[in-house]
């Protein structure tokens, strides 16, 4: 059960001063890692996060830009920045390029790779395909992630969170909490970063049995087309006109711009209706 709960939560309720319990076995009994208390995240410079803002906005605007087109694009606005240190930071903010290119190699059938169930799937009823995927959203003084899991039939978001780590448990509690409220899908699709490829995510999600588990193709972010639209919708309609500048007001903007997504914002895709209508309607 104390997986359940958030990390951040868990590590403030260990009391770290002297008492009848040491350290070691509060964090054995919460299953959190002891050096996950000492652990600092480190801090990008200020001119990093100019950057990777930057580099967030030609994103959105053209994402068949590689490092190359990246780097010729900062140069153009008055950014120094090599080309090697933009590929860090698109790595940083798991940006990745969308491109067509032959099959010429087979990737490797090791471990957690899965394949791309979506292809021509007629999508027919809610709870049948949920997408996750995370972003970058950058920050006056850093930069945080938020995770959705969103209803491919009616375009809900069902589960979001925020955390300024990458962490596959925090992946894994926020779709646990999804599915005790939702209930659970046919098929969950994500893209192959390390936190849907690890242990924690996979194991969590063989053990629901009868749910089944879609990756997109490698450096094919268009595969999960919808979700990405979704990030882009957020990022210029709320996000990057307020500017919250810290993690709660962050948290509040995308709470607020959420449920206006879901329970107001008509979608033409879906008969200009809202998705939580088309959601709760056909469920």
């Amino acid at each position: 059960k104390g997986s359940m709960i958030p990390l951040d939560i868990r590590r403030e309720m260990v009391d770290r001063e002297e008492g009848q319990m040491s350290i070691c076995y509060q964090c054995e009994l919460l299953g959190i890692a002891r050096s996950t208390l000492y652990y600092t995240p480190s801090k990008a410079s200020t001119k990093d996060l100019k950057l990777m803002e930057e580099l967030d906005r030609l994103y959105l605007e053209d994402p068949t830009r590689g490092t190359r087109r990246m780097t010729n694009e900062l140069r153009k606005k008055g950014y120094q920045a090599g080309r090697c240190h933009v590929r860090t930071l698109m790595q940083i903010m798991r940006l990745k390029t969308v491109y067509c290119c032959p099959r010429t190699t087979i990737i490797d059938s090791a471990r957690y790779k899965y394949p791309y169930l979506l292809r021509n799937l007629e999508i027919q009823r809610p709870n049948q395909v949920w997408a996750l995927d995370i972003t970058y959203i950058p920050m006056l003084k850093g930069y945080m992630y938020l995770l959705a899991i969103m209803d491919i039939y009616s375009r809900c978001i069902l589960g979001w969170s925020l955390s300024n780590t990458m962490e596959a448990e925090w992946v894994v509690n926020t779709l646990k909490m999804t599915i005790n409220k939702y209930g659970r899908p046919e098929i969950i699709n994500s893209d192959q970063g390390s936190q849907f490829t690890s242990d924690e995510y996979i194991g969590y999600v063989k053990s629901l049995e009868t749910v089944r588990i879609s990756m997109d193709g490698k450096g094919r972010a268009i595969d999960n087309v919808y979700i990405e639209r979704f990030f882009r919708t957020i990022k210029y309609e709320k996000i990057y006109l307020e500017h919250p500048e810290t993690g709660s007001e962050l948290h509040h903007t995308c709470s607020q711009f959420i449920h206006y997504y879901n329970e107001k914002r008509d979608h033409s895709s879906i008969g200009n209706n809202p998705p939580m209508v088309v959601y709760q309607n056909a469920a």
